[in-house]
């Protein structure tokens, strides 16, 4: 996952608002949002190869989605970062205590960013430096450098859902926002190890490359009476459309497919 936007309280009716890119190689299997079968309450995409997730929601609303932190070569670590996405989701603890606990272990884990949240509030975390941020109404975006560092695709999406919102966006309307390939300026990259052209490469919302590139765009909606839906765009190289799935949950009715907003 290389973009989050996080919505709270950002429209009337709303709750939580969530928009995600996942970006990854596209040889890594993975299977696209739907409940999962060994805990059907729990609705979003699994990562085939380690077994987590990049974005999933519960039916009570809690929620997290991962970012790696890019800072040059990977580097090694003996758990997943898309296993701290299902252990969240799948978990009974408050989200403040669960982030407490989780700096004891932050060393089994390459870099990351997390955004998770509860009914309680919604957080972001970065596990590099441990800072949490505590998420305040209004439009919040998370990429793949320090949580208090602000990328050119972060201030660009937060910009254009602002102005989404205010002229009444359906569901279609922010996903298409998710899928803009203006790449950023030179003057305003940053400078992750990678080099320009790379920088390049990563530096629009929507990356559209052969090997590497957005997998999946992700929009989940809370509203004020506690109902969730969730629309999954899949795509493949080159940013070729490959699928889209949509649950919906009320509560006593467990996850469905379809009805989008």
């Amino acid at each position: 996952m290389c973009l989050i936007l996080v919505g709270i309280a950002a429209r009337p009716g709303s709750r939580m608002l969530l928009l995600a890119n996942r970006d990854e190689f596209h040889a890594r299997a993975a299977a696209p949002a739907a409940p999962w079968e060994d805990d059907p309450g729990v609705v979003g995409g699994r990562d085939l190869v380690a077994g987590g997730s990049w974005l999933a929601v519960r039916g009570d609303g809690r929620f997290a989605a991962v970012t790696n932190l890019r800072n040059g070569l990977p580097q090694p670590a003996p758990r997943s970062r898309g296993e701290l996405v299902s252990r969240f989701v799948r978990g009974g603890e408050d989200a403040a205590s669960w982030l407490d606990a989780l700096r004891g272990h932050i060393d089994d884990y390459a870099p990351f960013n997390l955004v998770l949240g509860d009914a309680a509030g919604a957080f972001a975390f970065d596990g590099t430096t441990r800072t949490v941020r505590g998420l305040e109404p209004g439009l919040h975006a998370i990429s793949n450098g320090p949580i208090d560092r602000d990328w050119p695709k972060m201030r660009r999406i937060r910009a254009a859902v602002a102005d989404a919102l205010a002229h009444g966006a359906g569901d279609d309307d922010l996903l298409a926002l998710l899928r803009d390939p203006e790449p950023a300026p030179d003057a305003q990259l940053p400078d992750t190890g990678f080099g320009l052209e790379r920088e390049r490469q990563l530096s629009p919302i929507f990356i559209a490359g052969t090997d590497y590139g957005t997998r999946a765009s992700t929009l989940v909606e809370q509203g004020g009476d506690g109902a969730l839906r969730l629309v999954e765009l899949g795509f493949g190289a080159g940013g070729r459309a490959s699928g889209r799935s949509a649950w919906h949950h009320r509560r006593g009715e467990g996850w469905r497919p379809g009805r989008e907003g």
